[in-house]
């Protein structure tokens, strides 16, 4: 069978995808997009309970985790958040912000896919669906061998994101073929996940699921400042799900359940205002009452605030300003938002996210060791890892 013979073929019909052939189409390339789901942009749709958070009012290098930080500046820069607000503006997509620059939809998630696939329809992209990629071999350009037939490219971009959400089709394809043409990858674990919790700290944590609060979370020299929710199985939450990206199994987190409040003053000066009140009482002030009873097992205990030396209050307080945490793991790839690691940096040309020895194939979005911040930022990444391809190929 002889294969359809295009410019440029794009592997992965997700946002990145999605984007960067529309962008290569633009320029007059004849593109071909293959997608093995039935529809294209899954985790577009799903993303930001159904209202996509597709960018961030500030986007910097260091809110990504990168084996190199200052590779994603380039691209970055060439086409920034602004650049996409922009479009999404021209669009007459109506959308809001909420906390911490997060900008998302003020209708559906699908306004975005839909504004993704026009653009890359108009621009003359062609898009296969339901099609399933066996191979890719490279002789001059690249054949790809499909269930619908072998097509050819003398460009080829792998976009298949990574292993997350494995129930909306994630699979590791890309980083199949980057091994398989000589591309390191780095470590790959699952990122913005929940952490699970065992032994004697599960044994307190599990009557207190569906409670949640604010807290700053730290693991190293890394913290954040949003909710923690406690699960049936550990702790999830905004601070959660950030911390996570940082965590390595057998390391400690930090909890500080009062951030910006001098825990020791507050009892003190509740111990002179209540001395009758229980200590359960005082704590309930200012943390979730269930969380405020379940600090106070043993060897605290609960106690009449009065009756208790200051040295004893000074304790309390550290244990709820730096209580720490081990967890015994993740929730996997089923309920990661993102997958860590990917190809090496290394591998990649920062402008164009061309592999340095394989002239022509291009690496893009997640699957890349470029992972953001819970908040808009990877689909920043897409966009803006999809760009630079999309202007090279």
């Amino acid at each position: 069978m002889t294969a359809d013979r295009f410019d440029v073929v794009v592997i992965g019909g997700g946002a990145a995808g999605l984007f960067c052939a529309a962008v290569a189409a633009k320029r007059g390339k004849r593109v071909l997009l293959l997608e093995h789901n039935a529809e294209p942009g899954a985790k577009i749709v799903i993303s930001g309970g159904g209202r996509c958070n597709f960018t961030n009012r500030e986007v910097k290098a260091e809110h990504f985790v990168s084996g190199n930080r200052h590779f994603c500046k380039s691209a970055l820069a060439g086409f920034s958040q602004a650049d996409f607000i922009a479009l999404v503006e021209s669009r007459g997509i109506a959308y809001h912000e909420k906390t911490l620059g997060q900008l998302f939809c003020d209708g559906s998630a699908k306004q975005i896919l839909a504004m993704l696939v026009e653009d890359g329809a108009a621009a003359g992209v062609e898009m296969r669906l339901g099609c399933t990629v066996s191979g890719v071999t490279k002789d001059g350009g690249f054949c790809v061998e499909t269930d619908l037939g072998p097509v050819y490219g003398a460009a080829l971009v792998l976009a298949t994101g990574g292993l997350s959400i494995p129930k909306m089709g994630a699979s590791g394809f890309s980083h199949e073929i980057a091994r398989q043409f000589g591309l390191k990858l780095t470590e790959i674990r699952p990122g913005l996940v929940p952490l699970t919790v065992a032994g004697e700290q599960w044994a307190w944590m599990q009557g207190l699921s569906g409670v949640s609060f604010d807290a700053v979370t730290q693991c190293g020299a890394q913290a954040f400042r949003e909710n923690v929710l406690f699960t049936h199985r550990g702790l999830s939450g905004p601070a959660i799900l950030q911390i996570s990206s940082y965590w390595q199994e057998g390391r400690k987190i930090a909890l500080d359940m009062l951030p910006g409040l001098d825990a020791y003053e507050f009892l003190l000066g509740r111990k002179a205002d209540r001395p009758k009140a229980e200590l359960k009482t005082i704590l309930s002030e200012v943390l979730p009452a269930r969380l405020a009873h379940g600090l106070l097992q043993p060897p605290l205990g609960n106690h009449v605030i009065g009756d208790m030396p200051n040295k004893a209050l000074k304790n309390t307080a550290d244990m709820i300003g730096r209580f720490m945490v081990e967890p015994s793991g993740t929730e996997g790839y089923a309920k990661a938002e993102v997958t860590l690691g990917g190809v090496d940096t290394d591998e990649l040309s920062s402008k164009t996210m061309e592999a340095r020895k394989v002239p022509g194939l291009f690496v893009i979005g997640e699957a890349v060791d470029v992972t953001g911040w819970l908040g808009g930022y990877n689909f920043q990444w897409a966009w803006s890892s999809g760009f630079a391809a999309g202007n090279s190929v």
